[in-house]
């Protein structure tokens, strides 16, 4: 009987230790699966986190790109500014007996002003042209004088001298023109 008491005995002993090793590996594995959650957790976030900024950085580029289409010109366009200007002066200044006489310089003249208000307007690069008794809008406008007229109001244009421009939505050139500073009476 002791044999078989020694035998119980152990056999006690192995389920005493089985269970101790079931709890402590339970707790092991609990232990462990807590470990595995906060690193998916810690992965997702990241993941989420660099998907968010991978689509900043696609609608950065695509503004960068728009913005570059449209307005990548504008200092080339800023330099021609003057070329219209010069061919404008120059069909201004012909006089009419020069008209018969420099017909067909004149008509080529017309024809490079037209063709060049045709490229701009391909651009979009329009003019800006004020009106005398506008008012005046310094975002569109540069004030070249001040000068006080009779029947006009303080703010009115009294005198356009240069046209000005818009590269899309954005201003190339100020209008230059001359501002009444009638006091109101």
């Amino acid at each position: 009987m002791s044999d078989k008491d020694e035998e119980l005995q152990s056999l006690d002993e192995l389920a005493a230790e089985g269970d101790e090793a079931d709890f402590d590996a339970a707790a092991e594995s609990y232990d462990e699966i807590e470990a595995l959650r906060s690193e998916r957790d810690d992965f997702r976030d990241k993941f989420m986190r660099a998907l968010a900024d991978a689509e900043n950085t696609r609608k950065r580029a695509e503004r960068d790109r728009r913005e570059a289409e449209n307005y990548g010109g504008s200092k080339l366009a800023r330099d021609m500014l003057p070329v219209y200007d010069n061919l404008r002066r120059a069909l201004q200044s012909s006089e009419e007996s020069e008209k018969e006489v420099n017909a067909a310089l004149l008509e080529g003249v017309e024809l490079t002003m037209r063709e060049l208000i045709s490229v701009f307007k391909k651009h979009g690069i329009d003019p800006i042209t004020p009106e005398v008794g506008d008012k005046f809008d310094p975002q569109l406008h540069q004030a070249m004088f001040e000068a006080p007229v009779p029947g006009t109001k303080a703010g009115e244009i009294i005198q356009v001298s240069g046209e000005g421009f818009m590269l899309h939505d954005r201003l190339l050139r100020p209008a230059q023109v001359g501002v009444s500073s009638m006091k109101a009476s």
